[in-house]
């Protein structure tokens, strides 16, 4: 309704039928509190999921409602009845734009074994926001890489690990499942058409009070996440390897939000990273200008394929306990450049620069599609 672009009769859109519909679902939802966005946002995509499976695969052979319409004449009527019945239509085939996959690996560190790739699914990316360096400003390229940075897990039963031991021990004898330390890595097997980022505000105290952090998290209009996407891992040629070796040599990478070796969330082998997502500083200028897409100023070869625009930036004024959300957001049109900021029936324009200088809490970029790429399942 926002984005329609015929002029409604009213002049405020009130979303409380929305709520009710909702509330008939089961969920409950307080007029009278203050509620989370992030967790609506849940609440939205669940809801649509629950309708999504409730929807019948086909449809009903006695269709009163289609039957009624006018327009069908009798010779359709009989089609209906005596032949197959329809397919349900496309709109419910396919899931949500926010719906994406995370793949979780995991390998373990004494014999290099790799478990099976686990895959989850996602509608919104819960980030925390790693400890600031001091003189050094928070990107979300540094929130991003945290999410994705590998993490220890001990005292896990390793087959691989186990078979070696029996391969060793007389027969007859039994030996207890061997467990060793594995090396976990999250990172995105599929990534949503929209994609929604939650950057977690909320820490604890040492006395075990919640806290909001009001730091504020650069990010820019364009959002490259080819580097976090899961690839399929296969056989190097010598010159690829080569020049991921003099990549790791030449390159500072940033873990954890502090410098160091590269994490494997870098840039393809071969490649160097054209800008770093947030980092304003550094950016291209095409990055920051209002409206301008930038795949003409990358090479063919080079191009990202998992580009994304922003389209709309939720606020929180306030602490843990209480205060108000905003909203940013693109104009109506695919080439809007126009933004609005939004408060309750209050709206107003904003600049570009009054978005990316706002303490983000709810991120939602769309995907803007590059180069034409072979549709792979295992790309998606």
């Amino acid at each position: 309704a926002l984005s329609c672009q015929e002029v409604t009769e009213e002049d405020v859109l009130d979303a409380s039928c929305l709520l009710e519909v909702l509330r008939v679902n089961r969920w409950q939802i307080s007029s009278f509190e203050e509620q989370d966005a992030h967790e609506l946002f849940h609440v939205l995509t669940s809801s649509l999921e629950d309708e999504r499976d409730r929807q019948p695969r086909v449809t009903h052979l006695f269709d009163v409602h289609s039957l009624e319409q006018p327009e069908i004449t009798q010779k359709q009527i009989s089609c209906r009845t005596r032949g197959s019945l329809p397919p349900v239509s496309n709109h419910w085939k396919s899931q949500h734009p926010f719906h994406g996959r995370l793949t979780s690996n995991m390998v373990c560190k004494h014999c290099e074994h790799q478990s099976p790739v686990r895959f989850d699914t996602f509608d919104s990316l819960s980030l925390s926001i790693p400890a600031a360096v001091w003189g050094r400003p928070m990107t979300l390229d540094h929130c991003l890489h945290h999410f994705i940075s590998s993490e220890s897990v001990k005292d896990v039963v390793c087959d691989n690990c186990t078979k070696i031991q029996a391969e060793g021990i007389l027969n007859g004898q039994t030996i207890e499942n061997q467990r060793t330390t594995f090396v976990k890595q999250l990172k995105l097997g599929k990534l949503p058409q929209c994609l929604c980022i939650h950057l977690q505000r909320l820490s604890w105290s040492n006395q075990g009070t919640p806290l909001k952090r009001h730091e504020h998290v650069q990010f820019n209009e364009f959002l490259v996440m080819d580097i976090y996407k899961y690839r399929v891992p296969g056989p190097k040629s010598s010159q690829e390897q080569l020049s991921q070796k003099n990549s790791e040599e030449t390159t500072p990478g940033i873990k954890d939000g502090r410098a160091g070796k590269p994490s494997d969330a870098e840039q393809p082998a071969g490649t160097k990273p054209l800008f770093m997502n947030g980092a304003s500083s550094s950016s291209p200028s095409f990055l920051m200008s209002p409206g301008a897409f930038p795949l003409a100023a990358f090479p063919e070869c080079r191009a990202p394929l998992y580009l994304y625009r922003l389209m709309a930036v939720v606020v929180h004024h306030g602490d843990m306990h209480s205060g108000h959300f905003v909203t940013f957001r693109r104009a109506p049109g695919a080439r809007s450049t126009q933004w609005l900021w939004i408060s309750d029936e209050s709206v107003r324009r904003a600049s570009l620069h009054e978005v990316l200088a706002a303490s983000a809490y709810l991120l939602f970029y769309e995907r803007v599609h590059g180069r034409a790429q072979p549709h792979s399942p295992a790309q998606d």
